[in-house]
């Protein structure tokens, strides 16, 4: 399969009245890839002591269980989980298992559109994986605002016909296009 799901930091910390609209859509993307037999991964921030979020940008969020946990509703969906300490999915785990797995593309969902998504589609496209990011499955924890300008930087950094609904997921592996 050269395509794979990204759930990006779908996690309890990171869920409030800005983001907690996207779960269920998330779900019915994964329920699609699982049955389309698209992997799907998860990745999981966990915001370390002494970490450049702590010292520079004074946030101290998402260090212990139960604010790193994957939500309830999506806790047993997942056929991979990446921990990282960073914005990007890319970590050396991911990279690895994006080379065994033969990646070609991700489906980029999750949170928040402006850092950890962005980043995430930044370094797919320049690693040559296609980055389409789910914009109606994504969502910041800053607020709408900090959402559409995460938008407005992707469509300019990698592309705006990189950004897809998730109407478009089903039509994309309906058509084996992206297997």
């Amino acid at each position: 399969m050269q395509t794979a799901l990204v759930v990006i930091d779908v996690q309890n910390g990171f869920i409030s009245e800005h983001t907690a609209h996207v779960v269920p859509i998330v779900a019915a993307l994964v329920e699609t890839c699982v049955a389309a037999k698209v992997d799907v991964v998860f990745t999981r921030f966990v915001n370390q002591p002494g970490s450049a979020f702590e010292r520079l940008l004074g946030w101290r969020e998402l260090q212990t269980t139960p604010a790193t946990d994957i939500v309830q509703e999506l806790a047993d969906s997942a056929q991979y989980v990446v921990d990282k300490h960073q914005y990007s999915a890319f970590t050396t785990e991911f990279d690895a298992l994006a080379g065994r797995r033969g990646w070609k593309r991700v489906l980029l969902c999750g949170i928040a559109t402006e850092a950890c998504v962005l980043k995430t589609a930044i370094d797919a496209f320049e690693r040559g994986v296609t980055p389409l990011v789910v914009q109606d499955a994504c969502a910041s924890d800053g607020g709408r605002a900090a959402h559409d300008a995460g938008l407005l930087v992707l469509g300019r950094v990698v592309g705006a016909s990189q950004l897809i609904d998730s109407s478009a997921v089903q039509a994309g592996l309906s058509t084996n296009e992206w297997s």
